[in-house]
């Protein structure tokens, strides 16, 4: 090989030195890869079966997707609908049938006084953002904002801002919203807000309420089909599927619940072996305090989250703002929980469903939400002491307030909180020694309230007590000085804001709820008309020191029924023995009424027949407690000055009258308590 021929040799054999490398490295990259795939696959095996999915978030045109590798939820994009929730298998466990936007949502009864138009509206939101979109965590935004120039008259005056989250191996989803009324908007009432779930028919057929309070339910088309009765709300089951529920009465409002007990309710499917439950862990957004009924799940099957409405309350319920008012409000979370259980037993789902509500409640205020409007534990305040009642009647020293309900609500009357939605509430219930601690207060003014059950009327702090994040108010004792003029004479009930402890009785044999037969009778329909069977002629008499309330009682002060369908006024007489009248001085009847549905009640003394009454409470009442089976509505005190010279020396009479009919059983009272006072003893 001659010198010149070498320097080509020696770039041949480089460049083929040059491939055989690029060769090999090729070669070994794509084993690399191969290797990194198997890695990876069988991490995310190993992670699959030893930790909880990753939070995932899908987002299209048409939807919203978060899914937790449990559950998947779908909203609809833009309106924040919620359109499918998928479980165990189950591709939907809402109603298909349905269309979209009525499957779940937020809604709202509004009612605007300025131009006199109100609507039913649900939430169909405009707008569409991501809060939170972590591995752990998704937190989703849908908000709709009212303006004086494009918005249509039947949308309310609000912003709404709707939340939805999803967290990492958490069985369920998170949903909270905030409404607000800008500064300068038009006046607004709102009447009612809640969270409608329509479950599918199909699947869910098995409600439970409480441990005593659930069982296997008529369908929606059973409903449909049934017969009428007067209250619209009811109808009997004339053609079920299930031959056991044929004949039975079926009414969303014999499964209300105080908003105290209102904790967790809703559907079993025993062929699917799931649950679905609505998880409430707070009251604090609730209106109308503690012991306020309201819906809970019923016939559809539907599961409610009720924040606040019209049921057993007056017609002063409600939201009311005026004159360009601005509010803020945070409505939840709520907790939609999805469970399961092979054994198809619906008690090992109903308790594992009050397992999860008690963790839920031991996890408030949740630290999760992304809102600033929602604080969190460290940014709230705490009040504590202790309720003590002064009546030397009852004893000469101070008595501990056992039990009592105590709360901060909004400033105002001392029954004010018992229509208040407006603001935040915050409840407890004092020990048998009357302490008691509130936690996790919303900073901002209140008033503090209480009642005790066994002790007539309302306490109200009368100073406005500033809650301060991180701080404690400790408020000492506290001293309740319930009304009181004189010596009990006599007294009829019980005054615990109820009518339960008074005579209900059986329901009529053809209008029968089974699952009420041997408890919470109040709940059967038609007990008015039962009235008129126990009182066919004459009204009720009540001899004091020898009727007993428990039976003599009748639980409610309605009209008679008579022969043409119509209904009359009904008069009680209360006979009762008195010695040693005080002819100057002055006596007490102090009348509690546990609900009123427009009604006037008239008091007489001694002669039913003068024209004019002693005392008149006038229209009171809206509540409907009566018609929808409910033994306590908005609460009634009314302090009734009688003097001495009305009464006599032996047996004296007083008459209640109830004189309102409107053609209707529905007018009445459910009475709480009665008392005579004799005159003051110094």
């Amino acid at each position: 090989m001659s010198k010149k021929q070498q320097p080509h040799v020696v770039l041949i054999q480089f460049l083929l030195l040059l491939l055989l490398l690029l060769i090999i490295n090729h070669r070994f990259s794509r084993y690399i890869r191969v290797d990194i795939r198997r890695v990876r696959k069988q991490r995310e095996y190993q992670e699959s079966s030893s930790s909880p999915s990753l939070v995932k978030l899908n987002i299209s045109q048409k939807n919203v997707e978060i899914d937790n590798g449990i559950i998947k939820l779908v909203l609809l994009n833009p309106h924040g609908m919620i359109s499918a929730v998928s479980y165990k298998g189950i591709n939907n466990v809402l109603e298909p049938r349905n269309k979209l936007t009525q499957r779940g949502y937020w809604d709202i009864v509004w009612y605007r006084p300025d131009i006199n138009i109100g609507n039913f509206e649900p939430f169909q939101s405009k707008k569409f953002r991501v809060i939170a979109n972590t591995k752990e965590y998704v937190e989703v935004s849908f908000t709709s904002t009212w303006n004086n120039v494009s918005s249509p008259k039947d949308m309310a005056p609000l912003k709404v801002d709707k939340r939805f989250m999803v967290l990492r191996g958490v069985s369920g989803f998170y949903t909270y919203a905030i409404f607000e009324h800008q500064e300068g908007w038009p006046d607004l009432n709102i009447v009612e807000a809640r969270i409608a779930i329509k479950l599918n028919s199909d699947i869910f057929h098995y409600m439970a309420i409480s441990d005593d309070m659930q069982r296997i339910m008529p369908t929606e088309r059973n409903r449909r089909s049934g017969r009428p009765l007067i209250y619209r709300e009811a109808k009997v089951i004339t053609n079920p599927r299930n031959p056991n529920l044929k004949g039975e009465v079926d009414d969303k409002y014999q499964y209300s619940v105080d908003n105290k007990d209102n904790r967790v309710h809703g559907w079993i499917s025993t062929e699917k072996q799931v649950g679905f439950w609505v998880i409430t862990p707070s009251d604090e957004f609730r209106g109308g305090g503690p012991i306020k009924p309201d819906l809970t799940s019923h016939v559809g099957p539907t599961s409610l989250v009720m924040f606040h409405s019209r049921h057993y309350a007056g017609e002063d319920f409600g939201l009311k703002l005026r004159k360009g008012e601005p509010w803020k409000k945070v409505f939840g979370p709520i907790f939609m929980y999805l469970n399961s259980d092979s054994t198809n037993s619906t008690t090992t789902l109903w308790n594992d469903a009050k397992e999860q509500m008690l963790k839920e409640t031991s996890k408030w205020p949740y630290d999760f939400p992304v809102s600033s409007d929602f604080p969190r534990a460290n940014q709230r305040g705490a009040i504590c002491g202790r309720l003590l009642v002064r009546d030397k009647y009852i004893d000469t020293k101070l008595v501990p307030a056992k039990f009592a309900y105590i709360g901060l609500a909004p400033p105002g009357s001392k029954k004010s909180w018992q229509n208040d939605v407006k603001g935040y509430q915050f409840w407890t219930r004092t020990n048998k020694t009357g302490y008691f601690t509130i936690k996790n207060i919303r900073a901002d003014k209140y008033n503090l309230y209480a009642w005790v059950p066994g002790i007539i009327g309302d306490y109200k702090n009368r100073d406005i007590l500033i809650i301060q994040p991180g701080n404690q108010v400790q408020m000492g004792n506290l001293i309740h000085k319930p009304p009181r003029n004189g010596p009990t004479l006599w007294e009829i009930g019980i005054p615990d804001r109820s009518a339960a402890e008074f005579y209900i009785p059986d329901p009529d044999p053809n209008l029968v709820n089974k699952l009420f037969l041997n408890k919470d009778k109040y709940r059967q329909y038609g007990l008015w008309d039962r009235y008129t069977d126990n009182y066919p002629k004459q009204d009720l008499k009540y001899k004091v020191g020898e009727s007993d309330y428990r039976k003599d009682w009748f639980f409610a002060h309605v009209n008679r029924k008579i022969g043409n369908g119509s209904y009359i006024p009904t008069t009680w007489e209360v006979s009762f023995e008195l010695k040693n009248i005080a002819t100057n001085g002055s006596y007490t009847l102090r009348l509690a009424l546990a609900a009123a549905t427009v009604a006037h009640i008239q008091v007489r003394i001694n002669n039913p027949n003068v024209a004019w009454p002693h005392f008149w409470t006038g229209k009171i009442g809206k509540d409907n407690a009566i018609s929808r089976h409910g033994i306590r509505g908005e609460y009634w005190l009314f302090n009734i000055d009688i003097c001495g010279c009305r009464l006599v020396n032996g047996e004296n009479k007083l008459y209640l009258s109830q004189v309102k009919t409107d053609y209707s059983p529905f007018n009445g009272v459910l009475y709480d308590y009665i008392r005579l006072e004799g005159p003051s003893e110094g």
